[in-house]
């Protein structure tokens, strides 16, 4: 069973985003938060696998709060959720340590698949948000692309075919299923990628990708 906490402002977004969840076997909220601070104690009571985060809360938003639990020494996956769609939004919530991040009209089933990708050690995040991102740091930079490739030299070939996948937007499981390899072995290259990319997220990998010419 995967264990979830919602945190986010408004009472009527937790309670639909309960109701979304609590249609799923799998899934279990086992409490939610109105701010930040709240949030970091109901993590500490309840040691949720899973955390969706609102970004825009009194008294610590969803940014600094997942930056204080991505501290921890077990931290939870932390999904981001938010109305705004706009770059600063992305960026730091990423650069806190957001496993995903998503806009609050996503659709239920994705949301949970998101969840379920996110206790897995996987990641999700709205393709709008993450072109916005991928545009912004991409560019037509030709220093960036020769440092870009220049990183991908110490892949392997099979860490290359990931590294497209995944700049495409695949989760492991289509990794998986696309490059005929169990689901373990992709973990792996991923485990690799981040080490060899300096990379702290699948987005950072995706922008490694497409600076360096390998996703369109």
């Amino acid at each position: 069973m995967i264990s979830v906490l919602l945190v986010d402002d408004e009472a009527l977004v937790r309670a639909g985003l309960r109701l979304i969840l609590e249609t799923a076997d799998d899934l279990s909220v086992v409490g939610d938060a109105e701010d930040g601070r709240a949030a970091i104690e109901a993590v500490t009571r309840h040691r949720p696998d899973v955390v969706l985060m609102d970004v825009r809360m009194p008294h610590l938003d969803g940014v600094a709060a997942t930056a204080a639990l991505r501290a921890e020494p077990h931290p939870p996956a932390v999904i981001v959720l938010t109305t705004f769609n706009t770059d600063d939004d992305v960026f730091r919530a990423l650069a806190a340590g957001a496993t995903g991040f998503l806009l609050k009209d996503t659709p239920p089933t994705e949301l949970l698949r998101a969840v379920r990708l996110a206790a897995a050690g996987d990641a999700m995040l709205s393709p709008s948000v993450t072109r916005q991102v991928i545009t912004r740091f991409t560019g037509d930079d030709g220093s960036r692309r020769r440092e870009a490739l220049a990183k991908l030299d110490t892949l392997t070939g099979r860490e290359r075919e990931v590294l497209v996948q995944i700049g495409q937007g695949a989760a492991n499981a289509d990794i998986a299923a696309r490059l005929h390899m169990s689901e373990a072995t992709v973990k792996s290259h991923v485990t690799h990628l981040f080490e060899k990319l300096a990379a702290t997220n699948r987005v950072q990998l995706a922008i490694a990708a497409f600076r360096a010419g390998l996703v369109d």
